[in-house]
């Protein structure tokens, strides 16, 4: 008798929600005026509203109690129910990527600037102080300037390759001027050049213009690499598609109240936020790497400043080509005397005028420095935005929830709850796809991840590690390793006929640099490269490893 009275007070309860859920029996012919209004304002046509309400045994997403939907309206306003979720998604990618671009134009341009600045003062100051010693190696000069842009916008050459391939190119022309009359065959040159490291022929300023240049170099392009890797991410997951699970779950929080004909009832804040953690499950997941990617952009910026800092260096180039010229000048007659010993007498050029004896040091002025405090203000503006997105991703459910979809501001039992106006009383879910298991709200397979978020994943993992390897004064490699191959930065990258320009000149040259170069090569991170010299391929197991682990190790729970 106990066992009857419990499950005749569990069916009386029962019946009581359903008919809760459904109305009162003397409400089956209300209007459905107020559902037609919203439903024509949307685009769709009224004769598919019926004009009182009907049974709703033949609804998929909503509870079938009576209803204004017929199943064609339900189709067509849970398709628009996706699709404007879908534009609040993109709406909220765009603001952060023109945001992102805007501080990549910035730093860009003014880097950029610095370089122009430092080429043009050369063009300036040097045909007045060293006279044929720099007009007749003006093309030096402007390879040198070139080569440097190259390799800030990821070209694939070395910087202490490139910076020791012009000094000795440039001992080469400037000791034939210096001495017209002897014959300096290229034997005798590259016996020259063997020796150049131990004569340091241009003095300090070679050896501090390498130290320097590639700290500041490679600090400023991993600065602007980064925010280009951070708005392509950005992009990239913009176009992931929700998932069924998703659209149904989303219909069912923005429309389905219309279709129970209680269009005033707006979604709970946490049955809201429930349904966007299981529909942002996977792009949750990239806060930690993204976070990981901010803070070391924002920590490479302390390499902006001082005597070694981005300013002074890449505005300053050509004040340590002056300094070398005046240390060959000044030690003219020692170098000459010391690469006699080692290499031997040269010939005399029959045909050569005397040796040079008037010397022009040249004195430069000093450079015209951008605006004052322009790196300053970009960095602070800068650390403060990176700073605001920092929790774009995890925060991303609850933005959209308070910003798009008009959420209840009426008592805990005024809301709608999925079910009917009512207290909403299952908990928020956490951050991300593993706690997305017991979901009330969308069903989620936690051992399927979606690879072109876990593809995004590793590339804020990779740029992170190239920001830490800048920040050390490492030069990085930049090969895309993207998975489309359309690259990923400003766009500003090099053409490939450029980029290789580097090694057809390695290829033409018999000549010994002053230094040895060191291993590996950098590209720029949107240049495209083959899947098969990719170094980090084995990487993208790594999803899939994941994916197998869990399917192992969590079984799916409903």
């Amino acid at each position: 008798m106990e066992l009857r009275a419990r499950g005749w007070w569990l069916l009386c309860a029962a019946a009581a929600v359903v008919a809760c859920a459904r109305g009162d029996p003397a409400s089956k012919s209300r209007s459905c005026s107020e559902v037609r209004q919203i439903y024509g304002a949307k685009g769709f046509s009224l004769s598919d509203v019926p004009q009182a309400e009907i049974s709703g045994e033949h609804l998929r997403i909503c509870p079938q109690g009576y209803t204004c939907c017929t199943s064609e309206m339900e189709e067509n306003l849970a398709n628009r129910s996706r699709a404007e979720l879908e534009t609040a998604l993109r709406d909220s990618s765009r603001a952060l990527q023109a945001m992102l671009a805007t501080q990549l134009r910035s730093f860009d341009d003014h880097f950029q600037h610095l370089l122009n600045d430092s080429e043009r003062a050369l063009q300036d100051a040097f045909p007045g102080a060293f006279g044929e010693l720099y007009t007749q190696n003006a093309r030096a000069f402007r390879d040198l300037y070139s080569e440097l842009r190259l390799y800030y916008r990821g070209a694939n050459l070395h910087l202490e390759e490139t910076l020791a391939e012009f000094w000795a190119r440039l001992l080469e022309r400037l000791f034939k001027q210096l001495h017209p009359q002897l014959l300096l065959p290229d034997d005798y040159l590259d016996c020259m050049g063997k020796q150049a490291e131990a004569l340091r022929p241009f003095g300090e300023a070679p050896r501090e213009l390498r130290l320097r240049a590639t700290r500041a170099f490679v600090a400023a392009r991993a600065f602007v690499q980064g925010l280009g890797v951070a708005g392509d991410v950005v992009r990239k997951v913009a176009q992931v598609p929700l998932g069924p699970e998703c659209s149904r779950a989303v219909m069912k929080l923005v429309y389905c109240a219309h279709c129970l004909g209680v269009p005033g009832a707006r979604p709970c804040p946490d049955y809201c936020r429930n349904v966007l953690k299981g529909c942002l499950a996977n792009q949750a997941d990239l806060d930690a790497e993204w976070r990981n990617l901010l803070d070391s952009m924002v920590l490479i910026t302390d390499k902006f400043w001082g005597a070694s800092g981005v300013e002074s260096v890449i505005g300053g180039v050509h004040t340590w080509l002056a300094e070398a010229i005046n240390s060959l000048q000044d030690n003219r007659d020692t170098l000459t005397a010391k690469v006699i010993q080692g290499c031997g007498n040269p010939k005399v050029n029959p045909q050569g005028s005397g040796p040079e004896e008037k010397r022009r040091r040249g004195k430069l002025a000093p450079r015209e420095r951008p605006p004052s405090g322009m790196l300053e203000k970009l960095v602070s503006e800068a650390k403060a935005q990176l700073r605001d997105v920092q929790d774009f991703w995890i925060s991303l459910p609850g933005t959209l929830c308070s910003e798009k979809m008009a959420l209840s501001t009426a008592s805990d039992d005024r809301c709608w709850n999925g079910m009917a106006r009512g207290r909403y009383l299952p908990e928020v879910m956490g951050d991300g796809l593993a706690n997305q298991i017991n979901n009330p709200e969308v069903e989620v397979d936690i051992t399927k991840p979606d690879m072109t978020i876990r593809q995004q994943i590793m590339q804020l993992k990779i740029m992170t590690n190239r920001l830490r390897s800048a920040y050390n004064g490492n030069d990085v490699d930049f090969q895309d390793t993207s998975d489309d191959g359309s690259g990923s930065g400003s766009g500003d990258g090099c053409p490939d006929d450029l980029c290789g320009r580097k090694n057809s000149k390695k290829s033409s040259s018999s000549r010994t640099p002053l230094t040895h170069a060191l291993p590996g090569l950098s590209e720029q991170e949107g240049q495209k490269t083959s899947a098969a010299s990719c170094p980090q391929s084995p990487s993208f197991l790594l999803p899939l490893l994941l994916a197998l682990a869990l399917t192992v190790a969590r079984p799916r729970w409903r």
